[in-house]
């Protein structure tokens, strides 16, 4: 039976239940009178429940769609404002012992090159990273329990928080790794990660474990339940995300919603971040062996649904997409985005040989964090290098009350612009530092409460004559 409370993986990610719902959206993604009643519950701004949001991604009438897009837009707008936050992953090791078909580091790939780095390798691409300008890092690593321990991803993150460059300091280190216990997610909490992701990569649970053969991942329940685990370790930051390509996407989409409605119901906190990859091509993986890729329009329409069904959450697209695609979903709901980002192990610090591919896909923006940035602000994006949510402790329920009601913007707007004048001083390129330097002029006029906005011209001045640091 479909339970949202319940702990069981099989009950509150239900087949049945995802079935019904897709039959339920066939039978009235026509029905007008419906969608406009369920457009209007959205505008209340408080999210849709997986039924609701399936029939709005299987309607297909050109005039609502663009009703679901202005929505989508609003609701990105009044949450989080034109920040986008700004991070890049960094792979630590690609030594793996799973099956996964889709994934070139499975354990019978033996034409990719193995590596795993050192503590004084993750100190030097740190360094490298800090000097690009990033502050806030996705650490990657493929599950090996003799390679990659849950000791040396603690140490690693030990070796990250430590490194002080010039002006450079990681200030989050969030966490993509296995499914594990709950005892290593309390290390890692002790470690001050900031969220934990996990991508389910499918919900289909028959689909899952053909996609995962072999290895531990192979079983659906521990992987489906490890943000339970998580959260019951003390990690109130969880990340979600599926693999888009590998199963029929409106099942996944459907899935997806139920897993955050299960995380709310149980535990009171949604996650606080979606991703949306798309499966690319790698060292051994054709996404042609794949047939259920979507194109960018049914993609767009995902994540504006995304969206308004769950309005509060951080939405991420990495440079799997390309430069126009990023653009277009810019507008509909993402809010964080990699730059000058490395799918490889390492290859910041040093570029990579070219006979030594060690990525886990290949990347479709290649462009340099500054181009990103460059390029962002000339859309009148603010790009945010702000962490301080996390280092203030206004994490899982209490980041998600200030999100709902709306409060959030009076502390990440300011810091948002505090974050990016760093950034401008340096490591920006010159003209980059111009268009910055006048965004940061216009948008502090934006800000309503005339106290912050001193202080934030004050911090801001501070930041000019040297000071680094400063946060609401």
């Amino acid at each position: 039976m479909y339970d949202v409370k319940s702990s069981k993986a099989e009950e509150f990610i239900n087949h049945e239940e995802i079935l019904d719902t897709l039959k339920y959206a066939d039978e009235h993604k026509d029905d007008v009178a419906l969608i406009d009643q369920i457009i209007e519950k959205a505008k209340e701004k408080n999210g849709l429940t997986h039924r609701e949001a399936s029939v709005l991604l299987a309607c297909d009438i050109p005039e609502k769609i663009e009703e679901i897009y202005a929505l989508a837009r609003e609701i990105k707008d009044e949450f989080y404002g034109n920040r986008i936050v700004m991070f890049a992953p960094l792979y630590l090791s690609n030594y793996c012992v799973n099956g996964c078909v889709y994934c070139p580091y499975h354990y019978q790939n033996k034409n990719i090159c193995r590596k795993k780095l050192t503590q004084e390798e993750v100190r030097q691409e740190v360094i490298a990273l800090q000097d690009m300008g990033h502050k806030r890092l996705a650490i990657e690593a493929g599950e090996d329990p003799v390679n990659n321990p849950i000791e040396y991803i603690l140490e690693c993150i030990d070796t990250i928080y430590s490194v002080k460059h010039k002006n450079g300091a990681i200030r989050r280190v969030n966490v993509n790794i296995a499914a594990t216990t709950v005892e290593n997610y309390r290390k890692l909490k002790d470690a001050g990660i900031g969220t934990y992701i996990l991508f389910q990569e499918t919900y289909h649970k028959e689909s899952y474990e053909k996609l995962h053969p072999t290895g531990p991942k192979h079983n659906y329940a521990y992987h489906t339940e490890a943000m339970d685990r998580a959260m019951e370790g003390g990690i109130d930051d969880v990340g979600f995300g599926v693999l888009f390509g590998l199963e029929l996407y409106r099942y996944e989409f459907a899935g997806l919603l139920m897993h955050a409605e299960h995380m709310e119901a149980k535990f009171g906190v949604g996650p606080h971040t979606i991703s949306v990859p798309r499966i690319r091509p790698a060292d051994d993986i054709d996404p042609d062996q794949f047939d259920n890729s979507i194109d960018d329009d049914t993609f767009a329409k995902i994540v504006a649904c995304i969206r308004i069904a769950v309005p509060y959450t951080g939405m991420i697209v990495s440079t799997r997409e390309n430069k126009s695609t990023r653009e277009k979903l810019l507008k509909l709901g993402i809010s964080q985005i990699s730059g000058g980002s490395k799918t490889s192990v390492g290859g910041y610090a040093e570029p990579e040989p070219e006979d030594e591919n060690s990525a886990q896909f290949d990347i479709s923006d290649n462009r340099t964090l500054d181009e990103v940035v460059n390029w962002l602000m000339k859309q009148d994006y603010i790009p945010s290098f702000c962490t301080a949510c996390y280092r203030e402790g206004r994490t899982g329920d209490r980041f998600m009350t200030l999100l709902k009601n709306r409060q959030i913007l009076n502390c990440c707007h300011p810091n948002a612009l505090m974050t990016l004048k760093e950034y401008l001083e340096d490591y920006a390129s010159e003209e980059t530092r111009e268009i910055g330097n006048a965004m940061i002029e216009r948008e502090l006029e934006r800000i309503p409460n005339e106290k912050v906005k001193e202080i934030a011209k004050n911090n801001i001045a501070n930041i000019h004559s040297g000071k680094r640091d400063f946060r609401f």
